[in-house]
């Protein structure tokens, strides 16, 4: 098969990453996709380095055995903490995460900037570091949001505790005047709305699954690695365990239905 005529591979550790599944689709219609979620071990937030690492990698084997022609990091925690490992493992696929083309919008929105995301992501400094390196005169505050991930998988978006650990979380950023918040997770644009109007209408909401598809498409266009058939494209789901819980998840996240598509697997 050739090159452009492959599928995008993105792996999360949950359902969160098919936020950027619904984006790639939005932005390239015609790119078949086939979409990991390693929902046997989720969240990936509160675990090690080294065990974040090996995940990672296992996906990425998964997805490279369908013949995937790039792969998107949709994970959060994985692009901050098993990004660089990847890259230097397989350096035969592009591999995009989500940290550098978000920085580079963060930049751009504002100079008081929040980052919000799991233990692991917030504990790497990624987003700081990435920041800091376009630039200098930014301030960065973190806040890791650790029962942010449960909550949505278990489709407790409406659920009044949640605001409340929302309006906890977001307490010091609101006192520390930032103007322009990450999202530093796949799972987070869930609950935007509920964020948005925490931290008020003039904080600029920054989603990272906007960002790495825009640079994925540009990748695309300046290799010749587009999909340009007319037909419509083709979705394949695989996760590693599989309930009726996470169909009803995987469909809020996806904003389609996805009764029987899902596929449990073992990587």
């Amino acid at each position: 098969m050739k090159v452009n005529k492959r599928p995008i591979g993105v792996f999360d550790s949950g359902l969160g990453g098919l936020t950027v599944v619904k984006e790639l689709v939005r932005a390239l219609p015609s790119e078949d996709i086939i979409y990991m979620g390693d929902t046997a071990r989720v969240p990936y937030g509160p675990r090690g380095v080294e065990t974040i690492k090996l995940f990672s990698e296992e996906n990425v084997k998964f997805l490279m055995r369908k013949k995937v022609k790039l792969i998107i990091i949709a994970c959060n925690t994985s692009s901050a903490v098993a990004a660089t490992y990847l890259k230097s493992k397989f350096k035969n696929i592009p591999i995009f995460e989500v940290i550098g083309p978000t920085a580079k919008e963060a930049v751009k929105k504002g100079i008081r900037i929040g980052v919000i995301g799991t233990r692991a992501t917030v504990a790497s400094s990624a987003y700081e570091k990435g920041i800091k390196k376009i630039s200098s005169k930014a301030k960065v505050f973190s806040k890791a949001c650790p029962l942010l991930v449960p909550f949505i998988e278990e489709d407790e978006v409406n659920n009044p505790a949640l605001r409340l650990v929302i309006k906890d979380y977001l307490k010091n950023l609101k006192e520390s005047k930032i103007d322009t918040l990450i999202m530093g997770c796949t799972h987070y644009p869930i609950v935007k709305n509920i964020i948005q109007k925490e931290v008020g209408k003039s904080v600029n909401i920054i989603d990272p699954g906007t960002f790495v598809v825009s640079r994925v498409s540009e990748y695309l266009v300046k290799n010749e690695m587009e999909n340009k058939k007319k037909t419509k494209s083709k979705k394949e789901f695989y996760v590693t365990d599989l309930t009726e819980r996470f169909t009803k998840v995987a469909e809020m996240f996806l904003g389609e239905k996805i009764e029987g598509r899902l596929k449990k697997v073992s990587i």
